[in-house]
């Protein structure tokens, strides 16, 4: 165990005071803020119907208020892929591993899947699992490869919607690349940190990550729309269809992209939920429901990302500094045909979910701004 893991009792203890001072510390007769308007938030999805997505849906929580807005053809309760919001899923599994001393996040990941990080330069000996779950590990992103990129998310999508990939191939892909850089000397997005993460998952527990995400997170939270499909390609009811130009001009047609196998993506982007579970999710996380103090700690210890000092990464969560210095933390999620947002404060109190349900136009920025901003502009965007 690192040195870090022994001081936790006293940290979480530290902390746990420090947030109740903090309590107390407002004046009891402080004025509750107004709460805010949902009109900009609507006028952004209509927006985004104007530039040609079919349609979109997002709900927004404050407190106990609750707001649902639609444009296009979609329902409120349509189910959606997620896609990399499962890395949110997947890190909280880990951390829950760690707080339970079956893992450590700074064992190598050569300690768990002994010799799979190999090849071109990378070494699982030099790279511990926490450089996987805050993406400063270097590890090539199998999504990067051009034969990937064209057998996935191009037109040859039609041949092989269905096709079965699994973690060992998509990690082999990045094998056969050389890492974009050392461990821990920069920070790069790379889809292979988190399908890499749903291994160690496995390898620990001895149980999928789907597994493991249902018993610890779906099941206790009674997320009824939230799923994590592993290789089953329908969408659950209710749902609207999925579009995808995949790859081709924005003034060709579009494809009807909602069936798909998800095992192109695994752990790293598989899951499908709705607007409302997700805020659950969210809430329930960042009001550390889900994890000890501890281990929320080091989830919200972030690093520079290089977009700006307005957007850091902590463990499979991103912090973000909006345009009215508001600071919201989430994540966000494309796969074919779905592009999608999940946010919420840092006291787990305002939260917003939305989905596109196209993939190569739209602004969900702006959602963003919308709600917590009142403005539909998107000024501070990283």
């Amino acid at each position: 165990m690192s040195a870090a893991r022994t001081r936790r009792t006293v940290v979480a203890a530290t902390l746990v005071a420090g947030l109740a001072a903090g309590a107390l510390a407002a004046p009891a007769f402080a004025a509750a803020p107004p709460k805010p308007s949902h009109t900009a938030t609507q006028q952004a999805l209509d927006a985004a119907v104007a530039e040609g997505v079919p349609g979109a849906v997002a709900q927004a929580r404050d407190g106990k208020a609750r707001w649902t807005g639609t444009a296009g053809e979609r329902k409120g309760s349509d189910r959606f892929r997620v896609g990399s919001i499962t890395k949110t899923f997947t890190a909280t599994v880990l951390l829950q591993l760690q707080a339970e001393g079956r893992i450590d996040l700074d064992d190598p990941v050569e300690k768990w899947l002994p010799g799979v990080v190999r090849g071109h330069g990378h070494d699982g000996r030099k790279i511990t699992v926490r450089q996987l779950l805050n993406h400063t590990s270097g590890i090539y992103s199998y999504t990067s490869d051009p034969s990937f990129q064209q057998t996935v998310f191009g037109p040859a999508f039609l041949e092989h919607r269905y096709d079965t990939w699994t973690p060992q191939q998509l990690v082999g892909i990045a094998m056969q690349h050389a890492p974009d850089f050392a461990p821990n000397t920069s920070w790069k997005y790379s889809n292979t940190n988190f399908v890499l993460a749903g291994m160690v998952v496995e390898k620990v527990t001895g149980h999928s990550y789907e597994k493991e995400v249902e018993r610890r997170i779906i099941k206790p939270l009674k997320l009824r729309a939230t799923s994590a499909p592993g290789t089953g390609s329908r969408m659950p009811r209710p749902n609207s269809r999925a579009y995808s130009k995949l790859g081709s001009a924005a003034d060709r047609p579009a494809y009807d992209v909602t069936e798909l196998n998800p095992s192109i993506a695994g752990a790293a982007g598989e899951m499908i939920s709705d607007a409302n579970d997700l805020q659950t999710f969210y809430r329930a996380l960042l009001k550390g429901r889900l994890l000890p103090p501890a281990e929320m700690k080091e989830m919200t210890d972030t690093v520079a990302t290089g977009r700006g000092t307005d957007v850091r990464y902590g463990l499979g969560l991103f912090q973000q500094r909006l345009s009215c210095g508001k600071e919201i933390w989430g994540h966000s999620g494309g796969i074919h045909g779905s592009a999608s947002q999940a946010v919420v404060t840092r006291d787990g109190e305002h939260s917003l979910a939305a989905n596109f349900n196209a993939d190569w136009t739209g602004d969900s920025q702006a959602l963003i701004e919308a709600e917590f901003c009142g403005t539909t502009g998107t000024a501070g965007r990283s």
